[in-house]
């Protein structure tokens, strides 16, 4: 029983361990309790003389490729991998790379398919960039090929709905990632990603909602270099003003960094930040930080 106490709460503030993914987290102060991205499917191995021949072969589908990875290619072997590319002649090594030309131009037959190739790889590398899950990825390359589906390309960028993708696929998974951080990695501007999500919320009907702004405060502590202790006082400002209903309509960014700086500066002991700091790190101006700050004084008294 003791065991299961120890792993059921973190051992740096005491909060409670939830696991994600591969990750086991703590949902007070962030903390990464432990891993496990070991591929636990099965596993075996072929000999001639077995009944059943229990075979593994090629990688698994996935929607981030246009062809859900089904698809085969010719490789480019060298002399020092290959022996078999050592023995080809020059006329036989350019017959081969014709082929192969030949081989990825047919792997694309329409315009539909080209312009999920594009799409699909500006989602991996956006996914890439902001270190989010390969859940996501694969939740935004099927919701790329739902738009795309419904119409919704006609005189809108890929790029805009790629980088929309993404952020459409955080908004319904609650991972915290603004449009600017996201526009900031991505081919398109905040304005192409704010028109292609419209579309996508509009057409599409997203099951997304409000952000929570406690899912910012890890981060956004971490950047400022403020302890858990600042966290998770900020935590409880969020929880006040969430109770009270002071959130509604307010920039979930803003109201997080201004819990913060409230935070900070409540203890002597505690590092102190300037509203200035805690806006340039939530993307919003000082006054939205002081708004903020104001209600949670008012709240207090």
């Amino acid at each position: 029983m003791a065991g299961t106490d120890r792993n059921s709460h973190c051992p740096e503030c005491n909060g409670t361990l939830r696991k994600v993914d591969t990750e086991t987290l703590c949902e007070e102060c962030g903390l990464v309790f432990s891993e496990d991205a070991m591929d636990r499917g099965p596993e075996w191995r072929s000999f001639e003389d077995e009944e059943t021949d229990r075979r593994r072969t090629g990688a698994p589908l996935t929607r981030s490729r246009h062809d859900r990875g089904l698809s085969t290619e010719i490789g480019y072997g060298s002399g020092s991998n290959s022996s078999y590319e050592s023995r080809l002649t020059g006329r036989k090594r350019r017959q081969i790379a014709r082929l192969r030309r030949e081989h990825n131009r047919a792997r694309i037959a329409s315009k539909a398919e080209r312009n999920q190739v594009y799409g699909f790889a500006e989602i991996r590398r956006v996914n890439a960039h902001l270190s989010l899950p390969d859940s996501t990825r694969e939740q935004a390359c099927a919701l790329f090929e739902s738009a795309q589906s419904a119409d919704l390309f006609q005189g809108r960028s890929l790029e805009g709905f790629a980088a929309a993708a993404v952020y459409a696929t955080c908004r319904t998974r609650s991972i915290a990632r603004t449009v600017d951080e996201i526009a900031a990695v991505a081919r398109a501007d905040s304005d192409e990603l704010t028109v292609a999500y419209k579309a996508l919320n509009r057409e599409l009907g997203l099951p997304t909602g409000p952000i929570d702004p406690t899912e910012y405060l890890p981060r956004y502590a971490s950047k400022l270099d403020l302890g858990t202790e600042v966290e998770r006082r900020a935590h409880e400002h969020v929880t006040t003003l969430l109770q009270e209903g002071r959130i509604g309509g307010r920039n979930p960014s803003g109201v997080a960094a201004a819990c913060l700086y409230q935070a900070a500066g409540e203890r002597q002991e505690w590092p102190t930040i300037t509203q200035a700091t805690a806006g340039e790190v939530a993307d919003v101006a000082p006054v939205t930080i002081r708004s903020t700050v104001k209600d949670i004084r008012d709240l207090r008294k």
